[in-house]
């Protein structure tokens, strides 16, 4: 075990408490051992979930949601570093794309706090119809109930941050599971609203196997939603097996880019070269197909591919490292399968394909066939493809033709372009001139088909985690 490893327990009732059993958190990067965590089941998600179903019977006020908010932001600010250290040990991520991480969680949070604040229904219009004459009514937004969170490796801090912050500010405790392999960052979150006054069972953080605390999340009634952002197959059948439940999903996508003649070729090869290798691919919206007007073709690749071999590619610890590890080795294996695959089937490899001191190097792939897993399937590592198009249509086609529609791009000096893809690319969201890898944290963010059904950044997640109820007064 590394010198620096820290021991984290499970948080219950806002108790840290042991198990027994402990997971060790491994680096990504070097296989050592960067902490260990409390392994906790079933048992111990039946005692989270009385916890936080006990917590709501006492509704916090929504002037205190907000405070406790903005002082966890504020933690994380003074914490920073620490924080971003956190995550680049747990998920191999480049320190300075740890960092950045860090100040969006920061952001998050201080955004649920402002609609904590906002937080109310509206007045209807009674005399708009002769039945409602002599009425008035409001609205009331209610809580669902406890929220059952399940996230994901990539974002262990901020993805943790957009389950947890915008359900405390529509007033729902939470029960969390974050992913095994990254642990830590939850949990020193959870040390933070501690310290920031929120009081016991409002927060409930549980590491272990997914069957086990899932199960239970599934089966209490008094869980109202499960919100889970991972793998396709995993959330759609998880809404399956929760009919009567309220199941937001946040899933994959093999996000597209549309390169025009008439765009900046320069400033789009740099946004690619940059967005499609950021925490090795490892993100759900990473740049991973590109489709450039056969007129910029070669402009577009002479630009691109200098850049991509000019990322430094190495341990996530240095402020210099661009490209990092994947998560794990069954995920190394399997891209450079892909890759493989690709090869086989007639693709050219014009930059990377194999592996640099164990890391797979930052890899562009030209001509891969469509039914290429590269094309059409979600890689989640430092990989993408490029090709020629000969007409807009033949772009938006290609664009959309896979089953995922989280999020799409394109670069164009023409608005009436723009705003054509803005209508025909079937995606949850589309960036003009900007990378689809870009979010800020208080957008709407979410997918269509099979990318997911919900939107997340606080304001749009905290209707999601309430209800409206009607009150209609006799005058």
């Amino acid at each position: 075990m590394a010198a620096t490893a820290v021991e984290r327990q499970a948080l219950i009732d806002g108790e840290w408490v042991e198990s027994g059993e402990w997971i060790d958190v491994r680096s990504p990067y070097s296989g050592e051992v960067v902490g260990r965590v409390a392994k906790t089941g079933a048992a111990e998600a039946k005692r989270a979930v009385d916890a936080a179903a006990r917590a709501m019977e006492t509704p916090l006020p929504a002037h205190k949601r907000a405070e406790i908010l903005v002082r966890v932001a504020g933690y994380l600010g003074r914490r920073h570093e620490e924080a971003a250290r956190t995550i680049s040990d747990e998920a191999g991520k480049p320190m300075k794309a740890a960092r950045v991480e860090a100040a969006r969680a920061m952001s998050t949070y201080t955004m649920a706090a402002v609609e904590a604040r906002k937080l109310a229904g509206e007045v209807v219009p009674m005399d708009a119809t002769q039945a409602g004459e002599g009425k008035f009514a409001f609205t009331l937004r209610r809580p669902l109930g406890v929220v059952g969170a399940i996230s994901p490796f990539n974002f262990p801090l901020n993805l943790v941050a957009h389950k947890i912050a915008p359900a405390l500010a529509a007033g729902c405790a939470v029960v969390l599971k974050p992913a095994s392999a990254t642990p830590l960052s939850a949990l020193l979150l959870a040390e933070l609203e501690q310290e920031a006054g929120l009081p016991p069972g409002w927060l409930n953080v549980l590491v272990g196997p997914s069957a086990e605390i899932g199960d239970v999340l599934v089966a209490d009634e008094r869980v109202g939603v499960l919100t889970f952002t991972g793998s396709g197959p995993v959330g759609w059948k998880l809404r399956e097996r929760a009919p009567r439940k309220k199941v937001l999903l946040e899933l994959g996508n093999a996000t597209p880019v549309i390169v025009e003649a008439d765009a900046d070729v320069a400033a789009a090869a740099a946004a690619v070269a940059a967005n499609a290798f950021s925490f090795a691919g490892q993100s759900c919206i990473s740049v991973q197909r590109v489709y450039v007007a056969r007129a910029a073709y070669d402009q577009f690749v002479g630009e691109l591919v200098p850049k991509v071999e000019a990322l430094a590619v190495g341990d996530p610890g240095d402020d210099d490292t661009d490209v990092g590890p994947v998560i794990d080795e069954d995920a190394r294996d399997r891209i450079l399968e892909w890759i493989d695959e690709a090869r086989s089937a007639g693709a050219e490899i014009l930059t990377g394909g194999e592996l640099q001191d164990g890391l797979i190097r930052p890899t562009v792939i030209a001509d891969a066939p469509a039914d290429a897993k590269v094309s059409c399937e979600e890689v989640f590592g430092p990989v993408m493809t490029v090709a020629p198009y000969d007409s807009l249509d033949e772009a938006i086609e290609r664009a959309n033709g896979t089953r995922y529609g989280l999020q799409a791009g394109i670069f164009t000096a023409n608005v009436r372009t723009a705003l054509r893809a803005a209508r025909e690319l079937e995606f949850g969201g589309v960036t003009v001139n900007e990378a689809p890898t870009f979010r800020a944290d208080q957008m709407p963010y979410g997918g269509v088909k099979d990318s997911g059904n919900t939107r997340e950044g606080p304001a749009y997640a905290v209707h999601e985690l309430t209800e409206e109820r009607v009150v209609v007064l006799q005058l």
